[in-house]
């Protein structure tokens, strides 16, 4: 028993599946090399690589010329603590204010997304008839597309906002254009314009944004379903204080994105770098001799290294390794709206199958009465 478990335990170790709700943005196998022998795949040496060997040279040709000038090149060791103080100060605000921007940034897409998944739950859970109205409202095959079609385009708004704010302007159709699904046409982009509005032109050469633009279709799919008696007046306000966050938080994610870090503030934070990494040889040398070379320059990657993190971080939106995973996040929250969409469908489906086409719909309960033989079998746990 005893090796069954260990051999279940190595298989599982190397052989990791990945969650079903976060297939794209969990990791997918466990680490193999411990982080500290890490030098490729997420680390900075690359970034960083240029200005630590300058400083090793430069280091290399200090100790050389002390040594055939015996000794006259020296400085004080006393001098290294008060510079230390002034570099690991500009340090620490480089690094949390870039930081800052990384995780209100993240936070910022999961509001988005929240809005997305609350509109989704609405629209599927309300759009069907109603009997607040003298006539009740027949749910006909026009008004279920519509629904599928803008909850479509919510989904299209991640993709949009996505690509916005990596400055793809125009990444799925070219300004000016209607959308067009023919794969020979140079604008089409098979990542989502299979969810747009069919001719939907985009204006991003005139100023506005496609994130902003799609939103009009969300806005004008509550006014129509409140018209219609799907929702009632607190519950379409309710939608659209979902869709005002929306925009909010893509307009935070804006603000970020095109507010860069001072750049007198950088160009202080480099000159400094570069002076305490040229002081460091001339005030160890007399002590260590040599030895100040691999000293030297290892201070300077650490110091370095925190620098190009920071820089790194600034703006986590794009296709960096440490930036967020917005590729992932967006396939999987596509994945989830899709399967709430085609069980939305199947519910419609058997109520027209049961009541016949010309009934009104219902709102019959979706995720029972059916068996997917696809689905995983899942062990559900009691923690009561």
């Amino acid at each position: 028993m005893a090796t069954s478990y260990n051999t279940f335990r190595e298989n599982r170790y190397h052989e990791r599946q990945p969650s079903i709700p976060f297939a794209n943005t969990s990791r997918r196998k466990p680490r193999r090399w411990p982080l500290a022998l890490r030098f490729y795949k997420g680390a900075i040496h690359g970034r960083i690589m240029l200005p630590v060997v300058l400083h090793a040279l430069f280091a290399c040709i200090i100790v050389f010329i002390d040594q055939q000038l015996d000794g006259h090149l020296g400085l004080p060791a006393s001098i290294i603590p008060s510079l230390s103080i002034v570099v690991g100060l500009m340090l620490v605000f480089r690094n949390q204010t870039s930081y800052n921007r990384f995780w209100d940034g993240r936070n910022h897409l999961t509001v988005i997304i929240t809005s997305v998944r609350n509109l989704t739950r609405m629209f599927l859970s309300c759009s069907y008839t109603t009997t607040l109205t003298p006539a009740p409202f027949i749910a006909r095959g026009a008004d279920l597309m519509d629904t599928e079609r803008t909850i479509r385009v919510m989904v299209a708004i991640l993709y949009a906002v996505k690509f916005h704010l990596r400055a793809d302007w125009g990444a799925c159709i070219m300004p000016g254009t209607q959308s067009n699904s023919s794969p020979n046409n140079a604008s089409f982009d098979q990542d989502y314009s299979d969810l747009l509005p069919p001719g939907l032109i985009s204006l991003d050469s005139q100023g506005l944004g496609l994130p902003l633009q799609l939103t009009f279709f969300v806005e004008q799919y509550i006014k129509r379903g409140h018209d219609k008696g799907w929702f009632h007046a607190p519950q379409a306000s309710q939608m659209q204080v979902q869709l005002n966050n929306l925009v909010d938080a893509y307009g935070r994610m804006e603000t970020i994105r095109l507010t860069p870090i001072p750049v007198a503030h950088l160009i202080h934070q480099k000159q400094v770098l570069s002076l305490f990494g040229m002081v460091l040889p001339f005030a160890m040398v007399d002590e260590m001799g040599w030895w100040a070379v691999p000293i030297v320059t290892l201070v300077i990657f650490t110091l370095y290294g925190i620098e190009g993190i920071g820089s790194q971080l600034e703006d986590p939106f794009g296709y960096d390794r440490n930036d967020i995973k917005m590729d992932a996040i967006v396939e999987d929250i596509r994945s989830e709206v899709m399967v709430l969409v085609d069980e939305w469908r199947r519910v419609g489906e058997r109520e027209r199958n049961e009541a016949g086409a010309e009934s009104p719909l219902k709102g019959g309960e979706m995720f029972v009465g059916h068996s997917d033989p696809k689905l995983p079998n899942v062990k559900i746990v009691s923690f009561s």
